[in-house]
Parts: structure tokens; sequence; C-alpha cells
């Protein structure tokens, strides 16, 4: 797999885009979360041709970008001490970082507690909440994999062959070709309906690997309200 640059002016804009070649057959134009164009092309595809393609998708492509940006500036930098707020299922909490002989976290009235033998080491209170939230994506997100494969009328055609659960710097999720579904471990701070329009718009690529109408045609059938619930996860999750 090969990466490659590339750019069109648009207006007075100039539309940077990155090339991924693949063993596929068609090309694909993707808007991540934080703006980047990323072209997923053929491999004998011509850089003429893809930049051609761009130039023509180029008013679609400002419209995803100034979606995306409308949430610039991001949520700034955790520092994992009491009193800042943090998202668990779309609800925010307090932390509270408590003395412990015993590590753990809990939830109480609103307050995300975590319970350490070192409570003014941030990075090890980092640490611990991390893996409890890991710990709470894997039990939800198997949980809502079933609720949402139940959406289909033949269900088990689309079921994934594994469930990955990891941290992803600009996707909430993705299916590969071998049917495994990867997703993005801050995704469990969400809400329950924004995490399913997650799992099931990776379900859909079961079916339909590419972002063609098709896809969207499967999308719209299945969550017609998909636009709220992803416009919901950008802006709760910014």
């Amino acid at each position: 797999m090969s990466r490659e640059q590339g750019h069109v002016e648009y207006g007075r804009h100039s539309i940077e885009f990155v090339v991924v070649r693949r063993k596929r057959t068609t090309l694909e134009i993707a808007v991540e979360p934080d703006a980047r164009v990323v072209v997923a092309a053929p491999i004998d595809t011509s850089m003429v041709a893809i930049t051609e393609k761009v130039r023509k998708r180029a008013a679609w492509v400002r419209r995803q970008q100034q979606f995306f940006l409308q949430f610039v500036p991001r949520t700034p930098p955790r520092r994992y001490v009491s009193g800042e707020t943090h998202l668990y299922l779309g609800r925010q909490y307090r932390l509270k970082v408590a003395q412990s002989d015993e590590r753990g976290v809990k939830l109480w009235r609103g307050v995300l507690l975590v319970q350490s033998d070192k409570p003014k080491h941030s990075d090890l209170t980092h640490e611990i909440l991390d893996s409890w939230y890991r710990d709470r994506a894997r039990a939800r997100f198997v949980e809502r994999l079933e609720i949402n494969l139940g959406r289909f009328k033949h269900p088990e055609r689309l079921r994934p062959s594994g469930l990955i659960i990891r941290q992803l710097h600009r996707r909430w999720g993705s299916m590969s070709p071998g049917r495994k579904m990867v997703l993005n471990s801050r995704l469990v701070q969400a809400s329950i309906d924004s995490i399913d329009y997650v799992i099931t718009h990776e379900l859909c690529h079961v079916a339909e690997p590419h972002h063609g109408p098709a896809f969207f045609r499967l999308l719209e059938r299945i969550l017609p309200d998909w636009e709220r619930r992803k416009q919901k996860l950008e802006c709760v999750l910014a």
C-alpha cells in the first residue's frame, strides 16, 4: 500500500489530499473528522484521474470540511485531576481522585470516582481511568452489536468475524476486508444512539464496502435518522 499527496484549487481554497492505493476496483474520497481528505484508489489509477475526481467532488469536500471544522477547537487536553468533567455514555461526570489502597473507578451521584494509592500522580489516574473505559467499552459494544444486528433482515449474514476495541485517532470505527469490526475505545463516552450509529454504519459496510449510493441507501433504510446521530456524536465528542 503506497501513499501520495496532491491538491486541487477550488475558488479561494486549496484542497490537499492523500492518496492510499489498494487492491480495489473503485475510487473513494473520504473527509476525516480532522478535515483531512483521503482518497482510496485502485493501484493502477493515474494521479491525473484521481485529481480530476477530487476536483469534481470539491464542493462536497468543502462542505464536509466545514462541517467538521465547526467543532474546532477540540476539547483541551485532560490533566486528570479532581474537578474536571469526563463523559460516559453521553453524560458528564465530575472527576474526583481519592486516596485508596485499591485502584479502581466508581460512578456515584454524578461523580466519576477514581481510587488510587497515588492520587497526586495524574499519569496513574489516566491509566486507571483508561483501563476502566476499555472494560466498559467491551461490555457495552458487545451488547449494542447484538441489538444493532437485529435491525437487519438477515443479521447473521452481516455478523463480524471479530470485534476489536482500540484507540483510533481519526475514525470512530472501521470494518476490515476480513469482516473484523474495529471500534474506537473513546466511543464509550458517547450516547447510546451515537454508538448505535457507528456500529450500524460499520455493519452496512459488510454488505456495501464503499461509500457509494448503495451504501447510503442501505444506511438510510436501516437507520433513517443517522445524520442526526452523526452530528450529535461530533458535537458531544468535539
